[in-house]
């Protein structure tokens, strides 16, 4: 996967552009307060990249499971100790609601941890830690009341 970001910047406007595979979208995000840079520092954005990309490899890897995913909620956390340093002290939690045995949500969790590619970029030089999982499962909905919410 070819994957590419471009900003352009000036007073008043910032046009984040990214594209994936040919495919272009913009991302909104204001420019700063003062006009200049942008609202959203890079930091967050680091953090943002990491809980979009477990959640999203959670989805895809549930798909390849036959699991149905109802919910996912990830939130990352970690520090920069001054200007200038790295990031250090990255841990994210996650909770997913699915349709199948908490066990079984779990252990795909687990999995996505070790298949989430910005993870994996960022682990080699900082610990990126899944530090806490929460599984729900969510019942099926009865045969009968699926068939008369459908109209079948």
């Amino acid at each position: 996967m070819k994957a590419s970001s471009r900003i352009t910047n000036q007073q008043g406007k910032h046009i984040i552009t990214i594209e994936t595979e040919g495919r272009e979208q913009q991302l909104p995000i204001r420019p700063g307060g003062d006009g200049f840079g942008s609202c959203v520092n890079g930091g967050e954005l680091l953090f943002s990249a990491l809980a979009t990309c477990y959640c999203n490899d959670l989805y895809r890897e549930a798909r390849k499971r036959g699991i149905e995913v109802v919910r996912v909620k990830v939130e990352v956390t970690g520090e920069f100790a001054s200007e200038g340093a790295g990031a250090t002290n990255i841990r994210y939690r996650a909770s997913v609601d699915a349709k199948a045995p908490e066990e079984t949500v779990l252990e795909l969790m687990k999995h996505t941890d070790t298949v989430a590619e910005i993870h994996n970029t960022l682990r080699p030089s900082t610990p990126v830690i899944l530090a806490e999982c929460q599984a729900r499962e969510i019942p099926a909905a009865p045969v009968a009341a699926a068939r008369a919410v459908s109209g079948l």
